[in-house]
């Protein structure tokens, strides 16, 4: 009887693992960048404090109101004047420092990082990062920014009732206020953002943001009335104060005008941000 051996068959070689082809998008960068947003700490605790200011600083200025027209003592040309909407929206001046300081760190601190060469590495074209940047923080802020301008109203609202200064929603021109207080808000975001990827420094992008809101027209008012009557309407605070004003003077823009120079503004930023990506090394 014969044996039969069947040798062993020839091992089959091992299927190369073939790695699935990411097609870089619009939508990812802007997945992307939402996430990045949102796992740093000092995404909620800034939104947070601007949210706060625009709140409590809104409740103080109606309650000091309220007691400045209990005291019996004559008011001041500004308080006599006050209304419910001009009172709610007094923290913006706050908020913006703290909305615009978080837009300079969302992209000025991926530069302190270095994480800013793996985004890039990823995205190698680039400007959709900083569109992409700009987006999400700029809705995020608006979001929150209008919701906090509505809050502080409706609080500002319940302190001030029965006073000269009480203002139903229904009054002409207020609910556009209060969306214009948002927008100019959601704006500064994004010309934060658009400073710190222009000059790729924290301390730089910040710096240049509090002169531009707040040093800037200080120093115009010292200039003679008639220069400031030409200058100080085109600045960006003027330009978005009158955003969100109820009534305007003869010098101030109004609210159309208002938005069209902020815009600008934000453009101008935004260009400087996309050539200064494109045409330099991280």
């Amino acid at each position: 009887m014969s044996t039969v051996t069947v040798g062993d068959s020839p091992a089959s070689a091992p299927t190369p693992l073939v790695r699935p082809a990411y097609k870089v998008t619009g939508l990812r960068v802007l997945r992307s960048e939402w996430a990045k947003m949102w796992s740093l700490r000092s995404t909620w605790i800034t939104l947070g404090l601007s949210l706060l200011f625009l709140v409590a600083f809104g409740a103080i200025a109606a309650a000091d109101y309220r007691s400045d027209l209990g005291s019996g003592r004559p008011l001041e040309a500004a308080e006599a004047s006050a209304t419910a909407l001009g009172l709610s929206v007094f923290g913006t001046n706050f908020a913006q420092l703290a909305i615009g300081v978080l837009g300079v760190l969302a992209t000025a601190g991926e530069y302190s990082t270095g994480m800013i060469r793996s985004t890039l590495a990823a995205v190698p074209r680039r400007l959709p990062v900083l569109w992409s940047k700009a987006a999400v923080f700029g809705l995020v802020a608006l979001a929150l920014s209008t919701v906090g301008v509505v809050v502080a109203f409706l609080v500002v609202g319940g302190i001030v009732s029965a006073t000269p200064a009480a203002l139903p929603v229904s009054h002409p021109g207020v609910v556009r206020s209060l969306l214009g207080a948002g927008l100019y808000l959601g704006l500064v975001g994004v010309i934060g953002t658009a400073l710190g990827a222009l000059l790729r420094s924290v301390a730089g992008g910040i710096s240049v943001l509090v002169a531009s809101l707040m040093l800037v027209p200080g120093l115009v008012a010292l200039l003679p009335g008639s220069w400031q009557d030409d200058i100080s309407p085109y600045l960006p605070s003027s330009a978005g104060e009158s955003m969100f004003a109820l009534t305007h003077d003869a010098t101030a823009l109004s609210p159309s005008a208002g938005l069209a120079v902020f815009l600008g503004w934000t453009v101008l930023a935004l260009a400087g941000a996309a050539h200064r990506l494109v045409r330099s090394d991280a």
